[in-house]
């Protein structure tokens, strides 16, 4: 059974940090893509940050610079250091976790931690 289990998240102050992890159980994560998610209140669910098995990253404009992704192999888990959190930045955080598979597009999530950011 595949499981990607979220933690890390809570309440914090704006202009505070957090970190994410993202332990997967059931694959390989060093073989996927992974990836952090996020969806604010009524909002669709978008992409924050992505990391490849080679280890390229991606980002949202509205991040870069205040977020790092990262994996660790040996623990088959990923991360998501945010430091400069503001309001905006609240929502649920997912960890994903996809690749391709000979044709078929495996994909996996988690089942998301809270992030709140206020006074």
């Amino acid at each position: 059974q595949v499981q990607l289990v979220e933690s890390g998240g809570g309440l914090v102050q704006p202009g505070g940090s957090l970190r994410l992890t993202c332990t997967a159980s059931g694959i390989d994560a060093n073989i996927y893509d992974m990836a952090w998610y996020y969806q604010a209140p009524g909002k669709q669910r978008e992409l924050v940050a992505d990391i490849t098995t080679g280890g390229y990253t991606n980002y949202v404009d509205s991040v870069k610079g205040r977020f790092t992704i990262s994996r660790d192999i040996a623990k088959n888990a990923v991360y998501l250091q945010m430091n400069s959190l503001t309001p905006e930045d609240t929502a649920v955080y997912y960890c994903n976790a996809n690749r391709q598979n000979w044709g078929t597009f495996l994909e996996y999530w988690g089942q998301g931690t809270q992030v709140t950011v206020s006074s």
